[in-house]
């Protein structure tokens, strides 16, 4: 029975050499597989890329949290640490935090015309970055000493011998920055790493990537772009600011919106207006840095686009009728009267954008008063703003290859709106390019298999087997 069995192999693995006999060219053993039943035990152990193509591919998940949050022109304190803790969700840590903020200043004529101040983006830094790493033990203490000085940060991929903080905008290159450099080398502890950041007036976005990411994938066109369409079109109470940036071959753009407020009939025009100038108007043009990298140059040029910020929308929907399906927690009611979600179903401005499921309670207006109240509703108390709760801070996205993991809000009482939160998975190509890394042909197929292939005879079944066939099934 037994030497019928070894006969069965031996005539198995010679008809599989035959096979490879005929190929115009012996020594490529790259795709072997012709889909045969017979060969189906052979082809993982012995596929294998040519030399000449020194690579392998794998795929790897990131998960990526997006955050949004209008703080109603109030500065960070230190007792937000817990209502960030609870915002950032690090029981269940992600890869990358890419966080959007609203307001960080207050929204007056100084603010608006006046030049920018970097003080409330390097607070919001400072908090964050001390959120993450404090997390896991490595306190981000350097900044305090040597702070980020511009609200333009973004990280620039250069060797780690050299690397160091490039601050960037359209107009300057700060990369020389001597508390740039100081703020790099002291923290290569952390686990976090600021990765972009831009302010404009109000409007914030943070990135920060874990570190081991760096050496995983080749990060690459981290660029940074804002778009003011605030009063007459071009003042930054409203706009966006958006970070671009290439992560293992896919590209990524995060959007930080802050659109018109107003639930007047008429003003989701506005919104919807504004967003159509965000896509217009929004470029992260090439730079010498580039070379002959083809990064994204619009929004849509990107592979996965993540939309979020007080994007505003509100509820076609009578005050009363509104509370009253909050107080029975009817989502799926309200969201039927809600303005962004007829946009996405009707092919509007977001045509062809996804939304996870709203299961949460609307997140704007809640009373200074109480907090724990929504503004106006009757009776209201004198000098209270009369709003109708919608759920103004929303999350997007668009693009193949994303899976929304959670969708939710936050219940920190900080400004009179709740922070939202998204935890996404995505993939991302892994290229490995020492051929050690793949999975590869034994070396004596590659140097005696194909010599003696070529004059080999073809064998009856019970004649003996080559050295090479002998030695593969002693190892069966």
């Amino acid at each position: 029975m037994e030497r019928k069995r070894r006969s069965w192999r031996v005539r198995r693995i010679h008809r599989w050499f035959l096979r490879k006999q005929k190929r115009a060219d012996p020594f490529q053993l790259t795709g072997i597989s012709d889909g045969g039943e017979d060969e189906d035990d052979f082809t993982d152990d012995f596929s294998s890329p040519s030399p000449a193509v020194n690579r392998c591919i794998g795929n790897n998940e990131l998960r990526i949290f997006v955050g949004t949050w209008n703080v109603a022109g109030r500065s960070p304190v230190g007792s937000l640490d817990v209502d960030l803790d609870e915002w950032l969700n690090l029981r269940d840590a992600a890869d990358i935090y890419v966080l959007g903020l609203q307001e960080i200043v207050p929204l007056k004529a100084a603010t608006v015309i006046g030049a920018e101040d970097p003080t409330e983006a390097t607070n919001w830094n400072l908090l964050i970055g001390k959120t993450l790493n404090n997390k896991y033990g490595c306190p981000w203490l350097t900044p305090l000493v040597h702070p980020i000085t511009n609200e333009n940060y973004h990280y620039d991929r250069v060797p780690d011998s050299e690397r160091q903080p490039n601050y960037s905008n359209q107009t300057a290159n700060l990369a020389n920055n001597q508390h740039g450099i100081r703020f790099e080398h002291r923290n290569q502890l952390s686990r976090y790493k600021l990765m972009a950041s831009k302010k404009m007036v109000g409007v914030f976005i943070s990135v920060w990537m874990r570190r081991e990411l760096l050496k995983r994938y080749e990060i690459s066109g981290v660029k940074v772009c804002s778009v003011a369409c605030g009063i007459m079109g071009y003042l930054g109470n409203k706009g966006s600011v958006a970070v671009s940036m290439s992560i293992g071959g896919i590209s990524f753009c995060f959007i930080a919106a802050h659109l018109a407020s107003g639930e007047k009939k008429g003003d989701e025009g506005r919104r919807n207006h504004q967003v159509s100038e965000i896509f217009r108007r929004t470029c992260f043009p090439r730079l010498p840095e580039d070379g002959d990298k083809l990064h994204p140059l619009t929004i849509l040029g990107h592979d996965r686009i993540f939309w979020f910020g007080d994007l505003n929308y509100r509820l076609y929907l009578e005050d009363n009728l509104a509370r009253q399906l909050i107080q029975e927690q009817d989502w799926r009611a309200l969201q039927k009267f809600d303005q962004l979600r007829r946009e996405l179903e009707h092919g509007g401005v977001f045509q062809g954008w996804r939304e996870g499921n709203i299961e949460f309670a609307p997140t704007y207006k809640y009373s200074s008063y109480n907090c724990n109240r929504y503004s106006g509703g009757i009776p209201s108390r004198a000098g209270e703003k009369q709003r109708t709760p919608a759920w103004c801070d929303r999350i997007l996205w668009y693009g193949k290859g994303v899976r929304q993991l959670s969708y939710f809000r936050s219940e920190s009482k900080f400004s009179d709106h709740r922070p939202v939160s998204a935890l996404f998975s995505t993939q991302i190509e892994v290229v490995q390019s020492a051929i050690s890394s793949c999975p590869t042909v034994p070396t004596t197929l590659l140097t005696k298999t194909p010599s003696k292939m070529r004059h080999q005879p073809e064998m009856a079944s019970g004649e003996a087997t080559p050295t090479l066939l002998s030695l593969i099934v002693q190892d069966m």
